[in-house]
């Protein structure tokens, strides 16, 4: 095995991990199902491991020569790192809003990038599209309950990038196989 497959494989790994965590977190914040809990909390993660360790896994992909996974990694690393820094300044809600609504842009764009990559793939990037739409017009339109709904898109895709880290680690199954469903069908 080349160094360059094996880092573009960890970088994978390691990427989905953080991006995970720091969804789960987010989203269980958003949710309020936690008392006392709320997305701000969720600050420091998203610094430290969802901005500065996706950062850095980005530039590891980009160096291995996987600019898919690079680019996506590095910009998810300065939004995390962005929104953790930010949270709790006096910004106004629909900036806050107008912030998400942008930042989904970008996971539109990975969604679109990444459609070869399958359910942990290209899943992952649309279900984050999807939970920074909804909080992000949650947040201009003064809605709460489309921020809640967010923060569970959120948290599910949190759970969907740490399952797919994990069963890379732990060799589960990621996808389901053409031929099982082929012959279910007949």
């Amino acid at each position: 095995m080349s160094n360059e497959a094996a880092a573009g494989n960890s970088t994978s790994t390691l990427g989905h991990l953080a991006l995970g965590l720091t969804l789960l977190a987010f989203g269980i914040g958003s949710t309020g199902v936690i008392d006392h809990v709320g997305a701000g909390d969720a600050a420091g993660l998203a610094t430290w491991v969802g901005g500065v360790a996706l950062f850095l896994v980005g530039l590891l992909a980009l160096r291995a020569g996987n600019t898919g996974e690079g680019t996506a990694y590095s910009a998810l690393g300065a939004f995390w790192f962005t929104w953790g820094t930010g949270v709790g300044d006096a910004g106004s809600a629909e900036a806050a809003g107008l912030f998400l609504l942008l930042w989904a842009l970008l996971a539109l764009t990975l969604t679109v990038a990444s459609g070869g990559s399958g359910l942990f793939g290209q899943g992952v990037y649309g279900l984050l599209f999807v939970a920074l739409l909804l909080t992000g017009i949650g947040a201009l339109a003064d809605n709460a309950g489309l921020g809640k709904a967010g923060g569970w898109v959120a948290a599910v895709a949190g759970l969907a990038a740490w399952y797919g880290a994990t069963a890379a680690v732990a060799g589960w199954p990621t996808s389901l196989a053409r031929g099982s469903r082929a012959a279910a069908a007949s």
